[in-house]
């Protein structure tokens, strides 16, 4: 199975932003992920929905798009307006996380969860048959440039596991401390999506690192 890498621009700088999508555009990393934040689910403040809707037509890339906020019902025709192709919300939300993928799905765009370290795999056992991917946090959320949390390995190789013996269709993402050493063991414990931050932006040019990176698990 081939692995999608997913450049989050939460690594870069704002101000750079055309110039890191159409870096990106030319890469071979097939999504572009965003890393929404609202200031009240997680610490810190990102973006919105104009941000995305503002660079859709700079690329035809896969967006990503991981809502880590609140009153998530409030915002969602405004980022799947924006051009989302994927939208993932969070279990730890306390909505109703069923009324929630049916309208993402009904307008065509595909829908995930994603958890939290400290939340057990299993809160979200019966979503895996509606939902399109799940977002693994192997770090908590709100800031990027944080290590990788190896304990979330377990719950990696649990929810494949579970993906394969009732043969769903959910892609496995990562999201968190990405490298080359941890995107191994990642990949080895099932996952197929891995999400590059600030690993790839610590890097001299953006397009050579999200290349390299595609080809080092390709």
């Amino acid at each position: 199975m081939k692995t999608i890498i997913s450049p989050s621009i939460l690594g870069g700088s704002f101000s750079n932003m055309e110039k890191i999508v159409s870096d990106l555009d030319k890469s071979k990393a097939d999504y572009i992920h965003f890393d929404v934040m609202d200031g009240d689910f997680v610490p810190n403040l990102t973006f919105g929905p104009q941000f995305i809707s503002n660079l859709r037509g700079k690329t035809k890339k896969v967006f990503d798009v991981h809502l880590m906020i609140r009153r998530v019902g409030n915002f969602l025709d405004n980022y799947i307006k924006a051009g989302s192709d994927i939208i993932t919300f969070h279990y730890e939300i306390e909505e109703d996380l069923i009324q929630l993928i049916n309208k993402i799905k009904e307008n065509n765009v595909k829908a995930g969860i994603a958890i939290k370290p400290d939340t057990p795999w299993e809160k979200i056992e019966e979503y895996l048959h509606v939902i399109d991917q799940v977002i693994i946090m192997t770090v908590e959320p709100g800031f990027g440039g944080q290590s990788f949390m190896n304990n979330q390995l377990n719950k990696i190789e649990s929810i494949s596991h579970y993906v394969k013996e009732n043969k769903l269709n959910v892609n496995i993402e990562i999201d968190g401390g990405v490298n080359y050493e941890t995107g191994k063991l990642c990949i080895n414990a099932g996952a197929n999506i891995l999400v590059a931050g600030s690993f790839l932006f610590e890097q001299e040019n953006l397009l050579i690192a999200a290349n390299k990176l595609n080809d080092f698990f390709n």
